[in-house]
């Protein structure tokens, strides 16, 4: 019995010791290799000299045996830009751009980080920087993941301090604004038209003085944030809010023109403080606010005037009048937000901290995902509350009563109460939640089209198309393409 056990002891004592032997063994063969999660490293168009968000991917060993790593290394060392770590390595200068000897036993796996810092390739268009991380094995087989990104000279600002009338062009490269743009209250700021401005987390624009961006149907102002790569695959940072302050006018700034400007993916789009309601504050003619983390326009006690304007998909309003003096025609006000349920309406107009002086809205579709889309609030019973809609479709299931509806609602659709429409999704080209892609140009079936008022509304659309004679409500008249 003793020998028995003897024998089954040193047999258990065997298959530890070569267990052991067969983990600690790496192969030399050349049939054995590593297996990767990709095989490239993209990190879209970046800017130069501007650090880019770290990526990631798995090295497996799936051969069934050790293998080891006699080098690793950046191909072409520190030329490109690129940093990358090894399963906690840095290979930067000190280290030689490389590391060795790295064990990977069978079915184990590590993780490698890259990011990249492109170096300035002096040149008016994107280029490619590409470098190729090699792994060399102990067998002498040698495998790549590829790096690379196109990389886009820019001019980088900070802190712009505008004191004097200045105008602010881009020229042949693009303008990063980091910390933000102030105008001083005696200064007028210009953009002028092709302009795009990229704004850094930080920046917006605050406006004491005058704004005037200068856009035209085929060359645009637009004012964005900085980053340019994707989030996802399917999604670029460009698509989501909150990547900048957006634009803030305060109480000594009047006379601002914004025209065919594009505005988009910020915190607030534009806010508006309080100023004398007889001195024009702001005009937004032909222009988009999009796709913002707080609203899209917020207008305290002040006179502005939006014409052929798209003002979408915000986590509060897209449009708040809070007192003052505001007129809307041929616009688009349209609520998709993605990001939270909690959203804001459409249209939010209301005399309870200020007296409401005028709010007509005209020619303009007012609609979105929930069954209200408006809302108008009195104060106090001696708040003056003056508004009218003439022309409209708005999205609204409640019935209004105890009002004049000839002459504040003159030929007013409220889609809402056709039970037979499930959202405000059906006026529109496209809204893909999903994959976050809008077009609010108008659908084929959306009632909005023929709508319009001919002697009211504005002559030309969003993109400077000519209206018919039976005209489109909103930002923009159908077009069969």
């Amino acid at each position: 019995m003793k020998y028995t056990r003897l024998l089954l002891f040193l047999g258990l004592a065997f298959s530890l010791l070569v267990s052991c032997s067969d983990d600690e063994s790496f192969t030399l063969s050349t049939d054995r290799h590593l297996t990767f999660s990709i095989d490239t490293v993209k990190f879209d168009t970046v800017f130069s000299a501007v650090p880019t968000v770290t990526n990631s991917f798995w090295v497996y060993n799936r051969s069934g045996e050790g293998i080891r790593m006699s080098d690793i290394r950046l191909e072409k060392g520190n030329q490109t830009g690129y940093r990358v770590n090894v399963d906690g390595t840095y290979l930067g200068a000190s280290q030689g751009y490389h590391t060795s000897n790295v064990e990977l036993r069978d079915k184990d796996s590590i993780r490698v980080f890259v990011e990249l810092t492109s170096p300035y390739n002096h040149s008016t268009s994107p280029q490619k920087v590409e470098d190729n991380l090699v792994f060399t094995l102990e067998s002498g087989v040698q495998q790549r993941v590829n790096l690379n990104a196109f990389s886009w000279d820019a001019v980088q600002l900070r802190d712009v301090h505008i004191s004097t009338d200045s105008t602010l062009t881009a020229g042949d490269t693009p303008i990063i604004i980091y910390g933000g743009i102030t105008v001083d209250s005696a200064a007028t700021l210009r953009i002028p038209a092709g302009t795009t401005l990229y704004f850094h987390a930080d920046a917006g624009i605050d406006v004491y003085g005058r704004l005037i961006s200068d856009g035209d149907p085929e060359n645009e102002v637009v004012l964005r944030g900085d980053r340019i790569d994707h989030m996802f695959d399917y999604l670029p940072y460009d698509n989501v809010s909150g990547q900048w302050r957006g634009i803030h006018f305060y109480s000594s700034s009047y006379d601002n023109v914004l025209q065919y400007t594009d505005i988009h993916s910020t915190f607030d789009g534009i806010v508006i403080d309080s100023a004398n309601v007889n001195r024009d504050k702001l005009i937004l003619f032909a222009s988009t606010v999009h796709n913002c983390q707080g609203y899209g326009v917020r207008s305290t006690n002040s006179r502005i005037t939006l014409i052929n304007s798209q003002i979408t998909n915000t986590l509060n309003d897209c449009l708040c009048v809070d007192g003052g003096w505001a007129q809307v025609n041929g616009c688009t006000l349209a609520q998709f937000y993605p990001f939270d349920i909690n959203r804001g309406v459409a249209l939010r107009f209301f005399s309870t901290n200020h007296d409401l002086q005028l709010f007509h809205c005209l020619n303009s579709l007012v609609t979105g995902y929930s069954d209200i889309e408006m809302i108008g609030e009195q104060g106090d019973s001696a708040a003056i509350f003056n508004y009218a809609f003439s022309h409209c479709i708005i999205r609204d299931t409640t019935t209004i009563e105890n009002v004049d509806t000839v002459y504040l609602f003159k030929n007013v659709s409220f889609e809402g109460a056709d039970t037979t429409v499930v959202n405000g999704k059906k006026h529109f080209i496209n809204i893909d939640t999903e994959n976050l892609r809008y077009d609010f140009r108008l659908d084929s079936i959306s009632p909005a089209i023929g709508y319009g008022d001919s002697k009211t509304i504005p002559q030309y659309d969003r993109v400077g198309r000519l209206r018919d004679e039976k005209p489109d409500i909103g930002a923009f008249e159908y077009y069969k393409e």
